[in-house]
């Protein structure tokens, strides 16, 4: 299978918990790719350790056949690989479009023609990703002062301003209203139609199974389930995780307990 995105028995601890176990996932060219699972799972865990914010204890991580495994944050998104964030990472004290111009300066430029232009080229490329998404009337407010929704796209637009080969998307519909979930997601059908690639970790299921194919689910740190989302929706390994998921621990406290481990 060719792929754009590949990992190989990712595992991860943090202390005594085991947060990825052996997990392995393969991302084609040209798809929107779900990652789904209980609280806990390991989801964030992985894009995280795929995009170098934490170190994999063991197992290999792939971009277009190329080990990436380790790398620091910086020269992952420089090769490709574009992430958001559960809470979104923006620059709140500069302007909407500072954020996007400094986001095209930190792709290689040989690989993204708008960072080597600079100037007016820079600055219309971001205009036109604002307007896509959007956000363009608020170019010139302070990104601390959009709405939540609003930084998602801004986040959205910041990470296409570096044009990646693939993009993952961290709870892209979380916190936000249904009116700007729905934009959100055609936005994404828009984008993957001319060509760009999606892996989406989601709690939503409406807006993953009418939104990915395939989707992979983790539990315990274990993939346990890939296919369609009907194939997904009738497994009866991934009933009895959501089922039997315990919801007072997730991700985030997780990674929150790594930092005293």
């Amino acid at each position: 299978m060719n792929t754009v995105l590949r990992t190989e028995g990712v595992s991860k601890a943090f202390g005594g918990v085991q947060a990825l176990d052996e997990a392995s996932i393969e991302v084609a060219p040209g798809s929107i790719a779900g990652l789904i699972g209980p609280n806990g799972s390991g989801k964030t865990t992985l894009f995280n350790v795929i995009t170098g914010y934490e170190r994999a204890d063991s197992g290999q991580v792939y971009l277009n056949g190329t080990a990436i495994t380790n790398l620091p944050p910086e020269r992952v998104f420089a090769l490709g690989i574009g992430r958001t964030f559960q809470l979104t990472r923006i620059f709140p004290s500069m302007t909407v479009l500072e954020n996007m111009l400094i986001a095209a300066q930190h792709r290689e430029g040989s690989r993204n023609p708008f960072a080597r232009a600079g100037g007016a080229a820079s600055r219309r490329h971001a205009t036109e990703l604002l307007e896509f998404t959007g956000i363009a009337s608020h170019a010139r407010a302070l990104a601390g002062t959009l709405s939540y929704g609003q930084r998602k796209l801004l986040e959205l637009s910041y990470v296409l301003a570096a044009d990646p080969d693939i993009v993952l998307l961290d709870e892209p519909a979380g916190g936000v209203n249904p009116s700007l979930i729905k934009h959100i997601a055609q936005r994404v059908r828009d984008l993957n139609a001319a060509g760009k690639t999606f892996l989406i970790v989601e709690h939503n299921m409406d807006f993953v199974m009418g939104l990915c194919d395939p989707i992979t689910v983790l539990d315990y740190g274990r993939v346990i389930a890939s296919g369609s989302a009907e194939q997904v929706r009738n497994d009866p390994r991934v009933l009895d995780a959501y089922l039997g998921a315990d919801d007072s621990a997730d991700d985030e406290s997780v990674e929150q307990g790594s930092a005293s481990a």
